[in-house]
């Protein structure tokens, strides 16, 4: 059995973890690095679903996990696209370049 002061503790580590994605996503220019943080945040989401469901007894926080994943997923396939674009045509991964683009 969870107790509330447990689900707290899960609950601090979401929250840093989603926290540093948004730190890392602002602050950095790099596009991989970027992604890397946004697959961060999704991570400190997925953490506080299954917690939180955990506490409850109820599964919905693991299947909302399953909707993390696969949109984590279709990100990753999308970023990686983005990334072998913007190094073809600009032969750099700052995000500042990617406005550069024309076509």
């Amino acid at each position: 059995m969870m107790t509330s002061a447990v689900l707290s503790g899960y609950l601090i580590v979401s929250g840093l973890l989603l926290a540093i994605g948004v730190v890392g996503f602002l602050v950095r220019r790099n596009l991989i690095v970027m992604f890397l943080c946004t697959e961060l945040m999704f991570q400190g989401a997925a953490v506080a679903f299954v917690a939180i469901g955990r506490f409850l007894f109820d599964y919905s926080g693991q299947v909302m996990v399953i909707f993390i994943l696969t949109v984590a997923a279709a990100e990753a396939a999308l970023a990686l696209a983005l990334v072998v674009l913007l190094h073809r045509q600009q032969d750099t991964l700052d995000a500042d370049a990617f406005g550069e683009l024309n076509e």
